[in-house]
């Protein structure tokens, strides 16, 4: 919690939360966002998945939109709050998405595109474009060792979808290969759109 007389230099929600507030914003501590209240999911999937989008950055956009949500402190329930989100966006330096299965990865559902990779795009798109650094930390295991996204990406797309005994596999199971191999390359186009990966 916030200490009296602690200098902002050691409490960085403070330092923004006093700098939104000079801005004019109410509730510059809200940290915790989401979609609103009853509804669930960023949209993001559903528009790749369906194509409907012509540039990455109207995917981080959606996610923006959909998750401006504050909920906390005094009564915060799904109170819009897009002016704090794009603030504290403009300030991000890095994002840390955990995976706490060995059976489920990046590649394997959508919504870590939808929502690490959104998140990524609709940061950097605060910031003009800067890029954000994104780092995976696997907790299943005993050395919980952060590792860049692009290279975690290439690592699972190499072992699976990339892999012809993978592939192969799952070709020769029917109908639920074809879905495996169909929601890998979904992901792919989502990853490349919402993070920029390209596997070389």
């Amino acid at each position: 919690g916030e200490q009296e007389g602690e200098p902002e230099e050691m409490n960085f929600v403070k330092k923004h939360a006093q700098a939104l507030k000079t801005e004019g914003m109410e509730n510059t501590t809200a940290r915790l966002f989401s979609n609103p209240a009853g509804d669930y999911g960023s949209m993001v999937n559903e528009r790749v998945g369906a194509g409907n989008w012509e540039d990455g950055r109207e995917l981080g956009d959606t996610w923006a939109a959909r998750n401006s949500f504050s909920y906390g402190r005094k009564g915060e329930r799904g109170t819009a709050r897009p002016e704090v989100l794009q603030s504290l966006l403009a300030t991000t330096e890095h994002i840390v998405q955990e995976v706490d299965s060995v059976e489920y990865g990046l590649t394997d559902i959508q919504e870590y595109y939808a929502n690490t990779g959104a998140l990524k795009n609709a940061a950097q798109a605060a910031q003009g474009g800067k890029k954000v650094a994104c780092s995976i930390v696997e907790t299943f295991g005993k050395a919980a060792v952060p590792r860049d996204l692009d290279a975690t990406l290439r690592l699972e797309y190499r072992s699976k979808l990339l892999n012809p005994k993978w592939a192969n596999a799952m070709s020769n199971q029917g109908s639920g290969g074809a879905y495996e191999i169909s929601q890998r390359m979904t992901a792919l186009v989502g990853w490349g759109a919402t993070s920029d990966f390209a596997e070389d």
